[in-house]
This record gives structure tokens, sequence and C-alpha cells, in this order.
């Protein structure tokens, strides 16, 4: 076995029961890792820097083909309705058919940490047969010092295989494709897909386990952090705005995607971003535009011109999700430390394609732990494969995904946290207005930016406020820089009597997902819910 880079000797492959790889390259560094990935024809350079790369088959997470196994760790602590369980002796003989695949090729490690919170971060090894997935890991995690790789133990390791084909009658699967998460023995199995979003929401899957055991709430979401100190967090499901709004040169950026809430404020999981790029603009996302400009990000399925090399970022011939990844210091304003005080602000992003929501409400604490609990977006044609029309989508605190335990069990310590340091609690409508999807319009990023910039400067806090007939948060009447009509979605429609019957429809849609929720929490939530 040829192995190369720093490394601890005494912690290697074997310990995992890997044996007989060709060669192992450790903790190569960006411009080691890029350079391997254009020999081996993983990826072409981009007319811009970037390495442009694509997924194949998959070009997102594979849902179907995830799973947890099921074992005495997660038997009682796992929310089993949300997730796949695979058995231990299925996962034994996939690991030993792994570890088999393994031998004879060449991979590459990174020795990495999930979390800025040197008390609460996690070592994560990732090994992997792709450079341009281990330039990937490298980005999205956080880097150790050299000095600290000699001495390195992981907490979890990752092995991803590509080209691991998955039997389902042999491994207990659906598909030749697999992810498996095996938290009692801290091992993640990847096979039989590219799309490297796989590795980074296995290892947050690991932290969203283990933190609330300690007190921490983790989330699925962005956050900056003002000149006096004052953080916001921005909850949002794909596609409703999360990494846009939090990149605001005006403000620092934490981090645009995991974080978690602790007793010392909040610290991001990441060290860098993977933002899409679909219809991406300069003028409208300048912070994540520059980074398109930056040699050692990588574009993923992204269409690049054949003449000229250039990104076309409103072709979305292989997927709507194109996406980039960047390590965080590629934006200007990003935090060093990734930590910063408790949050002022706690921002829930909505894209309501039916054009019910206003473009901002004001929550109460248990408003705010409906709204979390609920996780509502809409989705509309084009936007995934499937998708016809407008479609509700709820998915609880935001990421139920990526969130193993019950929801109950982050909405009570988010509700604790809010009451600790009280949050004030906002709901953002990045979606449409004047009617749903296809007769209405997108509310303009430009609105949206200045709302948020009342809300970050307090102003719209002491802004005089109405009651909403059917959710009953308070928005407010009057906004700087906002059109007064604007604010009420209802006067934006030509018929109000076709908003009245969208708006009963949502209503409906939110007490009927809500129900299975309602034996879980108090009165008070259960009052926080919409009226028909």
């Amino acid at each position: 076995m040829i192995q190369s880079g720093l490394r601890n000797e005494s912690c290697g492959p074997e310990t995992l029961g890997l044996h007989d790889i060709n060669e192992i390259r450790w903790n190569d560094d960006e411009r080691a890792l890029y350079r391997l990935a254009l020999i081996r024809g993983e990826g072409v350079q981009s007319a811009t820097g970037p390495l442009s790369v694509t997924t194949g088959r998959y070009t997102g997470r594979s849902a179907t083909d995830k799973y947890i196994v099921r074992d005495s760790e997660t038997e009682n602590t796992v929310w089993w309705d949300n997730h796949q369980q695979i058995s231990e002796v299925h996962f034994d003989i996939l690991l030993k058919d792994f570890l088999k695949h393994a031998r004879g090729r060449n991979l590459c490690v990174q020795d990495l940490y999930g979390g800025a919170d040197e008390r609460y971060r996690i070592s994560t090894r990732v090994y992997v047969e792709l450079a341009w997935h281990a330039l990937f890991i490298r980005h999205l995690l956080r880097r150790p010092d050299l000095r600290e790789l000699e001495n390195y133990m992981p907490d979890m390791t990752v092995i991803n295989l590509p080209s691991f084909q998955a039997d389902p009658l042999r491994h207990g699967c659906r598909s030749g494709t697999i992810i498996v998460i095996n938290l009692k023995r801290n091992l993640v199995l990847i096979g039989g897909t590219e799309y490297a979003g796989e590795i980074k929401k296995s290892i947050f899957g690991f932290l969203n386990y283990f933190l609330p055991e300690k007190g921490i709430m983790p989330m699925h979401c962005s956050a900056n952090v003002g000149c006096e100190g004052d953080s916001a967090l921005f909850f949002g499901l794909s596609g409703t705005g999360k990494t846009t709004l939090s990149s605001d040169v005006s403000r620092t950026l934490i981090g645009d995607d995991e974080h978690g809430w602790s007793n010392h404020g909040i610290f991001n999981f990441e060290g860098g971003c993977y933002a899409k790029t679909i219809h991406l603009s300069e003028t409208a996302e300048p912070e994540i535009y520059s980074t398109t400009q930056r040699w050692g990000s990588i574009f993923e399925n992204v269409i690049l011109d054949p003449q000229t090399a250039k990104p076309d970022f409103d072709d979305g011939s292989l997927t709507e999700n194109t996406r980039i990844a960047y390590p965080l210091h590629y934006i200007i304003n990003a935090s060093h430390t990734g930590k910063a005080s408790h949050p002022k602000n706690v921002i829930m992003l909505t894209a309501d394609a039916f054009g019910v929501l206003p473009p901002i409400a004001r929550l109460t604490p248990e408003q705010a732990i409906y709204h979390f609990l609920s996780g509502y977006t809409a989705k509309v044609a084009g936007t995934e494969k499937g998708i016809f029309g407008v479609q509700a989508t709820f998915s609880t605190c935001f990421g139920a995904p990526f969130m193993p335990r019950h929801p109950i069990v982050y909405g009570n310590l988010l509700r604790e946290k809010i009451s600790q340091h009280k949050a004030t609690c906002w709901l953002v409508n990045t979606g449409w207005t004047g009617g749903a999807y296809g007769e209405g319009y997108r509310i303009p990023i430009k609105a949206t930016h200045a709302l948020l910039k009342s809300v970050l400067d307090s102003s719209l806090a002491e802004a005089q406020m109405r009651i909403d007939n059917h959710f009953s948060f308070e928005v407010p009447l009057v906004a700087k820089d906002i059109d007064q009509s604007f604010l009420s979605p209802r006067e934006t429609w030509p018929s109000r009597l076709a908003y009245d019957e969208q708006a009963q429809k949502l209503v409906s849609m939110f007490i009927d997902n809500f129900n299975k929720f309602n034996d879980h929490v108090d009165q008070s939530i259960r009052n926080a819910a919409p009226k028909i």
C-alpha cells in the first residue's frame, strides 16, 4: 500500500478493516486535489477558474436510498416514522463488501472537523474514490491545522465509493445506490452515487443526533451577525433563500446551511458553502457570484459553453439543482471563527407559491414553534422531477431528512433557546403574491432585502401591526421602502374572493399536516394553529 501525506500513523486504514489499497493520499491540499481531479479526468477547468464536474444519474440526494441502522442505540431514539431502517446483519454484510470493493483502488482521505466550537465539534475522517469529492468535503467542513493532523483521531468515518453497487437482496436495500448511517459504530457508507451532497448531509445527521444530548440545538439554517454582535438565524428549505439572504455584505456571514445553538451562542458546523447557482446573477447575489470567479470552487452540474468554457447559470438542462461549493473565506465578509452570540432575531423562510402569506410577519414564540414543526414551503413545476403545478411541502424543522430524532426534541430545544435569550421570531415569504404561481408574481428579492434590513436594525419591531385573519400572526402596516398595499397579499390579488378561497385551502393543509404533532405539544402550541 502506497501512502503519502500527513497523518496519524497509529490510526490508519487498518483500524477500520481497509487492507490492500493500492494508494492512499492523506490530507492533500486544495491545489493538489484540483490538479489530481483534472489529471484523472473527473472534471474540467472552467474559464472563470472553478473545477466543473457532473454527477451522472444522481443530481441531488437519493432520499429513498438512505438508511439508518436499527440497533440498541437507535431503537428508541430515532424517529422511525421518517427514516428507513436497515438491520445490523445487513450492515455487517454491506461493510464487508465495501471493504472488499476498496481493495486495489486509489483513495483520498481528508481528516476534518464538523463544528466551529471546539467543545462540541466532531472529528470526521472521509475516505473517497474521487479527488473532487475530497476537494468538496475539504471545502465544506473545517480544516485542522497541520500540527493537529499528527495526533488526529476520528470520532466518525465516512467511506464513499461511487463505483460500488449494492445488491438489494444481499444488503436489504432498494437499489444499487445506498447511503447507510450507523450511529452506534460512528460509520457512514455511501455507494452508487456521485452526488457530493450525500457526504456532508450524512455528517450533519450525526451532529443532529448527538448534539441534543448535550443541550445543543442543531439547526438547518444560515446565520449572520451585525457589527453590534446582533446575530440572526435564517431557517428554510432549499430554494427559500437561506444562502442568498444571509450573504449580506453589511453583515458578517457565519454560515449558510447548518449551525448549533449552545449555552455559549451559535456556531457553524461547516467551513464552506454549497450554494445553488440556477439563475444566479451578479446583480442580485454579488457575494455568491464572486465565488464563481474564483479558482478552486467546484461547479456541480453547471453547464459550460462548449466554445468558451464559461458557465451558463440559466441552463438547467442537467438539473435545476446546479450548485457551487467553495470555502467560507471566499466570501469577503465571512467570519473567521464561525461563532457568534445568541441570536437577536430568528427568521423562518418560506416560498409560498400559493400567494397567500404576507412578505413578512412577526410570530409569538408559540407560533414560531408551530411553524418550525410545520416547516412549510411550496414547490412549483420544474424545480424537481415529478413536480407539476404547485405542491405544498411540509418538512418539519425545515430539514426533516437530516433530523434523526423526533421533531419534538428539536422543537422543545428551540422553544427553550428562544425563551431564554428573548429572540424575536419572524416568518418571511420569498414566494409569490398577487396570485398563485402562474398568475401572480415572485416577491422581488429587493423587497425582501429591505424588509430584512428593517428587522435587523430593529425598526420594524416598532411598526404598527395588524393581526392576520387566517394565521393570527402580526403583519406590519407600513415598512420602510415598501409599498403599503404590498404588505397585505389579499390587496394584491385581482379577486379578493379567490384569495380567501386559496387562503382557506392553505390553512387546511397546515392543520392536516400538524395533526401528527398535536399529541406531542401543549395547548399553547395547538392554539397557534391557523384558523378556518
